[in-house]
């Protein structure tokens, strides 16, 4: 049953796949793809932010800080996340985007996994 085991270590496979463990976007047969939940592991450098907001959001989100000084815009509000293990959850419908103050991990956990957020490369900041 080895090939249902995966071991591996964040920062390095987050590298690949940016930022992103475990969803959809993994190879069916894969142990890490999933329809049901995706996970990330993000390492963000001071001044990242996410280059658009995601609108119609279909999922709902936890996004937990380990280190750094990360902020999460909801319409109408700033969730700054600045001590470790803080942590702020959005449900389906709430628009979102982000921006790194200082560097920053943060892990993200987001349920279900379906396309089609992904902000293409070339325009990430």
């Amino acid at each position: 049953m080895s090939e249902n085991v995966y071991v591996g270590n964040a920062t390095v496979d987050a590298a690949g796949d940016r930022g992103w463990l475990l969803g959809h976007f993994k190879p069916v047969g894969d142990v890490r793809h999933s329809d049901d939940v995706e996970i990330k592991w993000g390492v963000h450098p001071r001044g990242d932010r996410r280059a658009e907001w995601v609108t119609e959001e279909k999922r709902t989100a936890l996004l937990v800080l380990i280190s750094g000084r990360f902020r999460v815009e909801v319409p109408g509000r700033s969730v700054l996340l600045a001590d470790q293990g803080d942590y702020v959850v959005w449900g389906q419908g709430v628009d979102h985007s982000w921006y790194a103050e200082e560097e920053s991990v943060v892990l993200t956990v987001r349920w279900p996994s379906i396309p089609g957020y992904a902000v293409p490369a070339q325009r990430r900041h």
